[in-house]
């Protein structure tokens, strides 16, 4: 298996690691992001203020407007940040 194959295949297991946990399996809550990007990118989403900043990312994720984040949602949300990482690196 390639390096790109493998990066696929852990991004398909991450999601799935959090979608689903509380009903639907094809897709994750408001609290499912909340707890992903605690856990994968170390985010602390605790205060008032930050629940405002998980309600403005579910709803720009939830490009369908369905209250859900699918596995297409999620990957724009990977690419952007896998992007802006790129970009941190070359200016390093």
């Amino acid at each position: 298996m390639g390096v790109v194959e493998e990066a696929m295949t852990s991004l398909i297991v991450a999601f799935h690691e959090y979608a689903g946990k509380e009903g639907d399996k094809d897709s994750m809550n408001k609290r499912e992001v909340k707890e992903m990007l605690t856990k994968e990118f170390g985010l602390k989403l605790e205060k008032a203020k930050d629940q405002t900043a998980i309600d403005r990312i579910f709803k720009d994720l939830d490009v369908n407007s369905d209250n859900k984040v699918d596995f297409q949602e999620f990957m724009i949300l990977v690419t952007g940040l896998t992007v802006l990482l790129h970009e941190c690196q070359e200016e390093h």
